[in-house]
């Protein structure tokens, strides 16, 4: 397991982390001061634990888990999933950060923030997939699919 996927996957752990500690603390305001969630709180909460957590994780062990790069795959940069990562990181902290404020902020600035962060989580994904398509190919199956196998 190379570093750049531990990181993937240690990073979704903590996201998760953020995620059930705004869990909590949504359900003991609810259930202790009859206060529901904004839906910024809940979009904070959501994004901490699909996109943060689950994303992450679901990215870090694709990367850990698809073939090798063919040899002289120019589209497969391990630097273009570094820039990935960060951007998913960044994006999905600030995002969280972002959601977690505007229930009491409503500057033109933060909403430009919060959209921002948005863009470089979806930025973030699509710079992945890119890097990533040529190595989601058949390694052994090809040869089994040839002689009749199915599985």
């Amino acid at each position: 397991m190379t570093s750049l996927v531990r990181r993937f996957l240690k990073t979704a752990i903590l996201f998760l982390a953020v995620g059930l500690a705004i869990g909590g603390w949504m359900m003991a305001r609810r259930e202790l001061s009859g206060k529901l969630a904004s839906s910024y709180v809940v979009s904070a909460h959501t994004h901490a634990v699909f996109v943060g957590f689950v994303m992450l994780m679901i990215l870090g062990v694709a990367l850990w888990m698809f073939p090798r790069p063919q040899a002289g795959d120019g589209r497969y940069q391990p630097a273009l999933v570094e820039t990935a990562y960060w951007l998913l990181t960044v994006g999905t902290a600030g995002r969280i950060l972002g959601e977690l404020l505007r229930p009491s902020h409503d500057s033109i600035a933060l909403r430009v923030a919060v959209l921002a962060t948005g863009l470089a989580q979806i930025a973030g994904v699509a710079v992945f997939f890119f890097t990533m398509w040529t190595r989601i190919r058949p390694v052994g199956s090809a040869a089994r699919e040839a002689r009749g196998e199915r599985f």
